[in-house]
């Protein structure tokens, strides 16, 4: 039996002002004392921000290049939205740290945008040029767990004392690489660190592709996890940006008080978390 973890998929509609996200959730639920300092960098330098949030983003071959651009523009507009900046005035320190790296196969990550401090507009507006300015490429093999294992450590001098520390983590397909993703989310949670998921899935599941028609139940069930975990699935090519701009609204405000949501099973799975490893095998052999 694997651990209880508190999971949630949004079902309020994309789009949303901070007012009305503000209304679904009934408020923004104050971090404890003790979670900040458990979560806290105690390096003397390091300055004190709402959110460190890690943008884990997917490269694999299964994501078509029109897609890959939608996913990068769709974080440079919510970073640089009006919604986003109303977000982070509101939160107690007025600013976040965030990092930004693509991800595919068990040793291809890349940090394209390394530690940054969002407190405005113009800072805002360089982190989103400086993710738009790095060329769109591809990569093999899935290692959601991969990409987990390598946002972990992140956090260590990063810089930041972040209230909260998140891992965002966007994708179009299960873990087929690397260690099982449940070990890693369950490493990474343990750290004190919350694990959100933007399912994208736009396509029709297809055995060449090893594509699942359940990749939001995936997500919810076998790779977020810890206080306040959510998902956000995309299934149209058009609410693509605004589903981006959704997740990155909530992980800025740190509402964890939603009337409208889907508890995920604590004891199983209501779909195979080694999923992924098994249509590899089948496919390939090994």
């Amino acid at each position: 039996m694997r651990r209880p973890v508190f999971m949630w998929t949004i079902v309020a509609a994309l789009g949303l002002s901070l007012a009305g996200l503000l209304s679904l959730s009934g408020g923004v639920a104050a971090p404890s004392l003790s979670m900040a300092r458990r979560l806290a960098d105690l390096s003397p330098n390091a300055m004190p921000v709402d959110v460190e949030l890690v943008l884990a983003v997917d490269i694999s071959y299964s994501m078509d290049f029109d897609e890959l651009a939608l996913q990068r523009e769709g974080y440079q507009l919510a970073l640089t939205s009006p919604q986003f900046m109303r977000a982070l005035r509101e939160g107690i320190n007025g600013k976040i740290a965030v990092t930004y790296f693509e991800w595919a196969g068990n040793f291809d990550r890349r940090i394209i945008v390394p530690w940054r401090l969002i407190d405005g507009p113009e800072s805002a507006d360089a982190v989103a040029a400086e993710i738009g300015r790095t060329a769109v490429r591809r990569a093999s093999r899935t290692s959601i767990s991969g990409a987990m294992e390598f946002a972990r450590p992140m956090f260590d001098n990063s810089g930041y004392r972040g209230i909260r520390r998140v891992i965002d983590i966007s994708g179009d397909g299960v873990n087929n690489q690397g260690t099982l993703v449940t070990e890693a989310r369950d490493r990474v949670v343990a750290a004190g660190i919350t694990i959100n998921g933007l399912p994208i899935m736009l396509k029709r599941s297809r055995w060449t592709t090893m594509d699942i028609d359940q990749l939001d139940l995936y997500y919810e069930d076998c790779v977020i996890g810890g206080p306040g975990a959510f998902v956000v699935p995309v299934r149209e090519r058009e609410k693509f940006k605004e589903a981006i701009r959704t997740k990155l609204l909530l992980e800025i405000a740190g509402l964890t008080r939603r009337p409208k949501v889907i508890p995920a099973s604590a004891d199983r799975p209501r779909i195979s978390c080694t999923i992924g490893e098994r249509l590899w095998q089948e496919r390939w052999g090994n």
